[in-house]
């Protein structure tokens, strides 16, 4: 088998390990021992944990079961394969683990419980893996019905929440819809990691100078040639079309820039989840390319 493939696999089961002892430590060091929730399939398994005092890893297991059947007829078989292990590998850790009561104080439980647990779930997430059964209900809702991933999730967790409500306590209720708000963030940023860009397409005719500007505040670009069209004529005119990426604490300097030089330019703003290497990774590391110039070339049709 190819170095690099064997190389890449073991990385991707390392972090995905990490992930999962992770998520145990926030479940059995934080929530278990409070009696709080998380949302999706680890919410209903401490639920019903609780309710039928069984161990909480053999609810795990069985509660992911049908997601997992589910899982065969929506997902790739390479990640099937990779949950499987992985929710396994979680029940396990968590039956194994134990740790004393770390703090009594609710507020820090939710925060801290859902900060490992998302770090978990977003560390095996991000190498190929799911530890809870709702992401994959939530793909099949959206191939079946159209409803996207997202809010189909939030209305399981909902309706999760509201049985916890009626069931045990509204104030656990709400502390797990606490946890689960972290969780659901700090998935996000370890997916997405912590730096935020933003992409710039920038259409004007003052091109060649906000090229020039963009270099000159350490932003690199890239060019494309392309042509104008509006209007029932459909008139054309040639065009270059600036595309750069930047981070965020520089969005309001970037447009002070294409205001200055060209108040009328057609720009387009779009959120990006993670870039690697070019001019940019250089501008960060605050290392001078000693040929800036030569980031921006126009794309070969």
């Amino acid at each position: 088998m190819n170095k690099k493939i064997v190389k890449g696999f073991i990385k991707e089961y390392t972090q995905i390990i990490i992930g999962i002892v992770l998520a145990s430590i926030g479940l059995k060091a934080f929530l278990l021992p409070n009696g709080f929730l998380d949302g999706g399939v680890t919410g209903i398994a401490i639920l019903l944990s609780n309710a039928l005092e069984i161990d909480i890893s053999i609810i795990l297991l069985l509660v992911s079961i049908p997601f997992i059947i589910l899982g065969v007829f929506t997902i790739s078989k390479g990640i099937l394969i990779k949950s499987i292990i992985s929710i396994v590998l979680l029940a396990i850790s968590i039956n194994l683990e134990t740790f004393p009561i770390i703090t009594e104080d609710k507020l820090l439980i939710s925060i801290f419980g859902g900060l490992f647990l998302g770090a978990g779930i977003g560390l095996a997430i991000r190498n190929g893996s799911v530890l809870d059964g709702s992401e994959i209900l939530g793909v099949f809702i959206f191939d079946t019905f159209g409803i996207s991933i997202g809010k189909s999730i939030l209305l399981f967790n909902c309706i999760l929440f509201g049985i916890t409500a009626i069931l045990i306590s509204t104030e656990i209720a709400m502390y797990s819809i606490l946890t689960y708000i972290v969780t659901a963030k700090v998935i996000d940023l370890v997916i997405e990691g912590f730096e935020d860009f933003v992409g710039f397409t920038v259409i004007s005719k003052e091109a060649p100078k906000i090229e020039k500007g963009l270099l000159d505040i350490g932003v690199g670009a890239t060019v494309y040639k392309g042509a104008s069209g509006y209007g029932s004529s459909g008139q054309q005119d040639d065009i270059r079309i600036i595309h750069t990426v930047i981070n965020r604490i520089d969005i309001r300097k970037t447009y002070r820039l294409l205001n200055k030089i060209d108040e009328n330019a057609f720009i387009i703003e779009f959120d990006i989840n993670n870039v690697k290497g070019g001019v940019l990774r250089h501008y960060f590391n605050k290392k001078k390319d000693t040929n800036l110039a030569s980031s921006i070339q126009p794309a070969n049709n």
